[in-house]
């Protein structure tokens, strides 16, 4: 639920024109498969074009033990694309004179900090300065444990403020959760059922609600990490994130969802063209998608080891929504990858070429990094014979050794080049070159 140095929501920006010509996915499916075959992605992607679904296909594993196959039609936790959700109903209660954007949350909250100045919109667009209760160092010791409204607002409350409200933006996922507990006071209902009456069933949304505890049984799908195999990971309970993470799909439902919100069958014009202004890179639950010369809008996702992508361009009514339970490579580049079918842009399929590597191959490599470019210090450590990469204050990530002396990150398109003899390292990522001494 919570962006990072190494998850942007970035696609691509030139200054070229592009225009669909004829698209032909035949590559698109070449590109899934080799990530199959190669265990690097499991999950769905979906493209749809004026409300008509263009492409799908599920790849990978729904469940492990016993192995079961996902469909089209499997059920994914989704993250933070929930917010887009939240928000659209913070606005159906803004049209209905239910709330204001202005108005303050110290009624709901006494116990928040500066709550007489947060206003409903700061909570919308992360200008609120509360502090996002996710990345409270003890968080993982009890995601897992279903939690009360009281509990949650008062590990909020204590959480305090990190900059006074509407001086600047800062993603927190308490924002969301707070918003939700508002929405269930205003409406008189819980958040799940404002969801179906308000969202799923007026767009006829068939594999849309607010989860719960995973069950295959239903088509949902587990989430894996990679160490040697797929590994399934612990669930968070989804009393936690509520409004801020809690809904489970499929990637054909959110494209359904973004072109009805987007065609005014959600929320009016009005309406979305306040969640859609950005400040500080942020709108009210939505983000600014680039591609090439394309402005699209959505929102990205992450919770356990699920990891989810939404975007809409309206000038052609297209829309790309992608769903995963275990990954090992960039999302973005799936991504680029379905709308470059789509606009006749070229597009590479990896080859996944590793060297074999021993623990004791990887020491020269070991010690802390600092750079002159970028604050952020690197810490370069080892699991047997796996190397690993820490930024500062941010989760580690494992690497894969592509060539003598270079190291691939590429679920963030990360690539590290060390020189043992000059005591060095180069980061790149995203187009950026970054040079780093070790300390």
């Amino acid at each position: 639920m919570k962006p990072n140095l190494f998850t942007c929501f970035l696609l691509a920006l030139t200054s070229l024109c592009i225009y669909a010509q004829n698209p032909d996915y035949t590559k698109l499916d070449s590109l899934l498969n080799s990530l199959e075959a190669n265990n690097r992605f499991m999950g769905s992607l979906a493209l749809s074009q004026n409300g008509k679904l263009l492409y799908t296909k599920a790849i990978g594993y729904a469940a492990m033990a016993p192995e079961k196959k996902p469909t089209v039609a499997t059920k994914y936790r989704i993250g933070s694309i929930t917010k887009m959700f939240t928000s659209a109903l913070v606005f159906k209660a803004i049209e209905n004179d239910k709330l204001k954007l202005d108005e303050t949350i110290e009624t709901y909250f006494p116990e928040i900090e500066n709550a007489d100045k947060i206003t409903i919109g700061n909570l919308l667009n992360h200008r609120s300065g509360i502090f996002n209760f996710t990345s409270r160092e003890d968080y993982k010791e009890w995601d897992t444990q279903a939690k009360t409204r009281d509990e949650l607002v008062q590990i909020i409350a204590k959480g305090g403020s990190i900059f006074d409200p509407n001086s600047k933006a800062e993603y927190s996922n308490s924002n969301y959760v707070l918003l939700t507990f508002i929405l269930e006071d205003t409406f008189g209902i819980p958040y799940s059922e404002l969801v179906r009456r308000k969202i799923i069933e007026p767009i006829g949304l068939r594999n849309t609600y607010v989860g719960g505890k995973t069950d295959i049984t239903k088509n949902e799908a587990y989430s894996f990490s990679y160490s040697e195999g797929w590994q399934k990971m612990s669930e968070t309970d989804l009393s936690i994130p509520l409004g801020a993470g809690a809904i489970v799909s499929t990637p054909s439902d959110l494209t359904i969802f973004i072109d009805a919100l987007f065609k005014g069958q959600l929320i009016s014009q009005e309406s979305l063209s306040t969640m859609r202004t950005i400040s500080d890179n942020y709108g009210m639950g939505i983000f600014q998608v680039p591609f090439y010369d394309k402005i699209g809008f959505g929102h990205n996702g992450g919770i356990d080891g699920f990891t989810s992508v939404l975007a809409y361009f309206p000038e052609d009514y297209l829309a790309v929504a992608l769903a995963s339970n275990g990954t090992r490579y960039s999302n973005n580049d799936i991504i680029i990858a379905a709308l470059s079918s789509y606009y006749g842009k070229p597009f590479e399929i990896p080859t996944f070429k590793t060297i074999p590597i021993t623990s004791e191959d990887l020491d020269p490599y070991l010690g802390v990094y600092s750079s002159l470019q970028i604050p952020l210090k690197i810490t370069i450590t080892k699991d047997k014979n796996t190397l690993i990469g820490q930024a500062t204050g941010q989760p580690s990530f494992p690497m894969e050794a592509v060539e003598r002396d270079v190291f691939e990150f590429k679920p963030a398109g990360v690539r590290l080049e060390f020189d043992p003899v000059e005591n060095s390292m180069t980061l790149k990522q995203g187009g950026g070159v970054f040079k780093y001494s070790k300390e």
